[in-house]
């Protein structure tokens, strides 16, 4: 019976042998059509192209438009076309394509397939929404390929970034500063590791004061603010009743607007109010919005939105009147589903720019004033306003006078936003609001950035990258020092003496290893951390200035990195004899389509900065090999000094660490440093073990990267393995003052 079995799907959430983005393995089972490429099933291809036309644009095999549509006419195996229309699924849905593969295994009919996963449980669906359809393609069954996608598109909705959020985490991305999702369904997102992290949900930050937010909502509270500073605001004050509101009009001079004092979202906001029954409608919805009500005067022109960030206008927008024309035959309800709704850019959902009119209580009241209501039939020609200020779809950003941008970026200063969405209300935006009697009328923290990015009419604005530009700046990357260690032994023992220089460097270490979770000389988990979960741990820690990370071949073939990148790479040795790594049929020797133990280690090489080390062993030609990957400098080490790896690396000037007349030694090119005897390191002891003496070599050479002071590499090898209560003391005391622990002494 032909079948595609979906065996098993491995979630890499991190840096992975495929990508450096997160992916999922799936492992696909195709059993007999192993004998049925494409080609052999008749009609399968034109019901592929017929279902998913956008294949067209994968140029898969041929680097061609259309090379895969035509690879499948040639033939090709369901692993290779379910990795394909998963993608493409994934991108009707809303969702970039992505990375891709196929890959063979060395049992018979079983493929790894392996796609991008921008968010697990959306790419999961995709996959076996993808199977569901090759399959009807296969045995000529009808698929529904619409509401595949609309499923797979409200999963998108519900379940990934939203526009505002994800502006900002490519601009953060754009920057190389890594960012981690704290909220599975949500947009709470960590920008930067450790101490170096800071938080954002949507558009507001870890900046944006509770307070200043409290203050934003009370729109009385925020105008007596800003009028005590000089910002022109509208009159008006609030008001306890329907009466009230009314002596407050005549106070003020008609027109007005009625508005909740903590409304939002412009719900229960009328405006251009003219008499005393369209001021009582008004209070008696606006009550309901909020827990008071605003009488203001009315201020003549449009309303704009100005986004400020950091004291800086980045952004404007310009709002405009809803305006229907009569047929002489549609209803003011029907004109305004022909006419405005039918605007691609209209819609529900956060990806559409302009949102879909509908005839609220405020757009009735607007049809009463023109003796209408929302089943009327206008007379042919008759324009018909619906809405006096509607969506802000006009991009202004340009046109916005120098006095009016500082009075905005003044008016969020006062509030105490780091992001406010300022509301003015003007005739022209190109002029002073003093000149021409407009006013601000609300500042509002989280704004929405869509308008923004997608304006209806315009050019974006990168606010994403303002936003980023204002969280971190130009000399900063969000990121602490990261050392990654693996290898098939010693990476637990490396990474707890790395740890340990770090510590007496005066850094506040996080260590992640086989025995537990360590912050600073205090273990917080005793079970083994030497995976994914232990490693993110520490870069969601904030009082985590430096991670020290182990990560196992198993890690990187089942899990992922934790980290998008590091500062330090170790690889202590490959062994294939001594490590089973089998369960992910990886290969002593491959080929194209064969995972070796080389590709399994090159991750952590692969992942390294490029301002940042790779530690080598030059004595294991496996990891030696990995040099020529690294995209930062490399730094090799050997207990013999006549390694000719490392002999060929030092005579090329570059740096390396060895034993030599039995001290280590830190060479750079022909120049030398001896740092000590190996007798006088407790972790080699008297047994002098190779693979003892090479682990101390790997955290000498990876505390070196790190720019460790001699002083401190060597007080660490000396103590580490002690049972001191304070290692700091047998630091000299010079070294002591430069590494800053001259107080703990």
């Amino acid at each position: 019976m032909k079948n595609i079995v979906i065996r098993d799907i491995i979630t890499l959430r991190g840096p992975n042998i495929w990508t450096y983005r997160p992916v999922l393995e799936a492992w696909v089972d195709i059993g007999e059509l192993e004998e049925f490429p494409s080609n052999k099933i008749p009609g399968f291809a034109e019901r592929l192209a017929a279902w998913l036309p956008s294949l067209v644009e994968h140029r898969c095999s041929y680097e061609e438009r259309g090379g895969f549509l035509r690879r499948v006419e040639e033939g090709t195996w369901p692993g290779h076309i379910l990795e394909h229309v998963s993608l493409e699924l994934q991108n009707l849905a809303g969702l970039p394509g992505g990375f891709g593969k196929a890959r063979e295994t060395t049992e018979y009919g079983v493929y790894k397939v392996i796609i991008r996963a921008w968010h697990e449980d959306v790419s999961r669906a995709a996959l076996y929404k993808a199977r569901d359809l090759v399959m009807a393609a296969i045995e000529d069954q009808p698929f529904d390929v619409a509401a595949t996608v609309e499923e797979l598109r409200d999963m998108v909705d519900s379940k990934c970034l939203g526009p505002s959020t994800a502006s900002i985490v490519d601009a953060a991305d754009d920057r190389d500063i890594p960012a981690i999702r704290l909220l599975d369904d949500g947009n709470l997102v960590q920008l930067g590791y450790g101490a170096a992290m800071r938080r954002i949900w949507t558009a507001e930050t870890d900046r944006t004061s509770a307070i200043a937010e409290t203050i934003s909502r009370d729109k009385d509270l925020t105008k007596s603010l800003l009028e005590s500073c000089g910002v022109p605001i509208p009159e008006g004050r609030e008001v306890k009743s329907a009466t009230d509101a009314w002596d407050a009009a005549e106070d003020i001079g008609l027109p007005v607007c009625v508005k909740p004092v903590d409304g939002n979202h412009g719900r229960g906001v009328f405006i251009d109010l003219n008499s005393r029954a369209e001021i009582e409608k008004a209070y008696a919805i606006a009550v309901n919005e909020g827990s008071g009500v605003l009488v203001e005067r009315s201020i003549p022109g449009s309303e704009h939105r100005l986004l400020v960030v950091g004291n800086q206008l980045v952004a404007a927008n310009r709002s405009d009147m809803i305006i229907v024309t009569g047929d002489g035959k549609s209803t003011v309800r029907q004109l305004i589903d022909s006419q405005i709704n039918t605007d691609p850019r209209r819609g529900p959902t956060e990806l559409h720019p302009l949102s879909v009119i509908r005839i609220d209580t405020a757009a009735r009241m607007e049809l009463e004033r023109q003796g209408l209501d929302a089943e009327a039939v206008p007379d042919a020609g008759r324009e018909v306003l619906i809405q006096r200020n509607a969506n802000h779809a006009f991009d202004c950003t340009d046109e916005v006078h120098s006095e009016t941008a500082a009075v905005c970026a003044l008016a969020a200063r006062i509030v105490g936003l780091d992001i406010a969405g300022v509301d003015l209300v003007c005739k022209d935006i190109s002029q002073p609001l003093t000149e021409q009697g407009g006013a601000i009328v609300e500042v509002n923290a989280g704004p929405s950035l869509l308008m923004h990015l997608k304006p209806g009419i315009g050019k974006p604005r990168p606010v994403g990258k303002a936003i980023v530009n204002n969280l971190f700046a130009a000399d900063e990357s969000g990121r602490i020092p990261v050392v990654g260690v693996s290898g098939s032994r010693g990476k637990t023992p490396v990474a707890r003496l790395i740890a340990h220089l770090l510590h007496l460097s005066d850094r506040q270490v996080g260590l992640a290893c086989s025995q537990g979770v360590f912050l600073g000389r205090r273990q917080v988990q005793k079970t083994d951390a030497a995976n994914w979960t232990g490693g993110r741990r520490l870069l969601l820690n904030r009082t985590v200035e430096a991670a020290v990370i182990e990560n196992g071949g198993q890690v990187i073939l089942g899990e992922g990195l934790p980290y998008d990148r590091c500062q330090i790479g170790v690889v202590t040795n490959i062994l294939p004899e001594v490590e089973d790594l089998g369960r992910w049929n990886i290969q002593p020797t491959g080929g194209e389509y064969f995972t070796t133990w080389r590709a399994t280690y090159r991750t952590q090489i692969d992942v390294v900065l490029k301002g940042g080390h790779a530690v080598l062993n030059a004595e294991d030609a496996a990891v030696a090999d990995l040099a020529e990957l690294c995209d930062g400098e490399v730094i090799f080490f050997a207990a013999d000094a006549a390694c000719p790896t490392l002999a060929e690396h030092r005579a090329a000037g570059k740096r390396g660490v060895y034993v030599s007349d039995g001290r280590i030694c830190l060479a750079s090119g022909s120049d030398e440093i001896r740092l000590g005897r190996l007798a006088d390191v407790p972790a080699i002891g008297k047994a002098r073990k190779a693979e003892d003496i090479a682990n101390v070599l790997a955290a000498v050479a990876a505390g070196w990267a790190l720019g460790l002071t001699q002083d401190v590499i060597v007080t660490g090898i000396k103590t580490y393995g002690l049972d001191l209560a304070d290692p700091f003391a047998l630091l000299p005391r010079r070294a002591r003052k430069s590494a800053g622990v001259a107080s703990r002494i």
